[in-house]
């Protein structure tokens, strides 16, 4: 096959960002949560996953689709608030 036959799909890099969002929110998530173990939550590391997908959100927001961007928007609203009610308590 020559190299003009050949043909790569490169998926969006909103996509990838989108999933890698989703993915640091439901690490978060897992943090938050008391292990199988009781194992206390791991406040430290679900802050670093929620930070570090806010930043990313923030990054590529202007270039989403509206409902790609009120879908993340509303996954971290809601692992923040989780953080919070964890941290509080």
């Amino acid at each position: 096959m020559s190299t003009q036959e050949q043909t790569v799909s490169v998926p969006a890099v909103e996509d990838v960002t989108s999933e890698f969002i989703a993915t640091l929110a439901l690490i978060a998530h897992a943090h938050l949560e008391p292990s199988e173990t009781g194992k206390e939550p791991d406040l430290t590391t679900a802050c670093v996953a929620i930070d570090t997908a806010g930043a990313a959100f923030e990054r590529i927001a202007s270039r989403l689709k509206s409902e790609q961007r009120a879908a993340l928007s509303g996954i971290l609203t809601d692992i923040r608030m989780t953080y919070v009610r964890k941290r509080g308590s």
